[in-house]
């Protein structure tokens, strides 16, 4: 991250798809999934385009060049009788960590989920990777302790 430059967070349109495409891939790949690009630009092409998904992303001084980004996607709670949204991206360049790239997101999710009246956000993370849980703590998010997860695996 270029310090001459101040860090902006927005929300993604079509037209930054192009610039998002390696950074998702990067994200995917952390995941251990292997690199492909044209899968990354279908699907965030699809999600926009449905309106599936909100992405925030972050960049200093290039819009083309993200250095972060977030994807948000809706969900309902019927107790609640509000929408709920699932933060379930956030990845920052290696090059731009430890620099509030990742809390600018989140901050960024946080405004958009307030904006639209949701109940909250929700997420979740792998119980190793600790440097996301200490992020989230620190942001005011609590470990669910009141419900248990199920995951029904369809496919590997």
């Amino acid at each position: 991250m270029n310090p001459s430059h101040s860090l902006t967070v927005c929300q993604a349109g079509h037209g930054d798809i192009e610039a998002l495409m390696p950074l998702f891939d990067a994200y995917r790949q952390f995941y251990r999934q292997p690199s492909d690009l044209e899968r990354a630009e279908r699907f965030l092409r699809d999600n926009l385009e449905r309106q599936q998904s909100v992405i925030f992303f972050a960049y200093t001084g290039d819009r083309s060049r993200p250095i972060g980004f977030t994807q948000l996607y809706p969900t309902l709670s019927s107790i609640a009788t509000k929408r709920v949204w699932t933060l379930n991206d956030l990845f920052v360049h290696p090059d731009a960590r430890k620099q509030g790239v990742g809390q600018a997101l989140m901050k960024a999710a946080e405004a958009h989920a307030r904006a639209t009246q949701a109940k909250g956000l929700q997420l979740s993370t792998a119980v190793d990777n600790v440097t996301a849980q200490r992020l989230y703590e620190a942001m005011g998010y609590v470990r669910d302790d009141a419900f248990l997860h199920y995951y029904l695996r369809l496919e590997d």
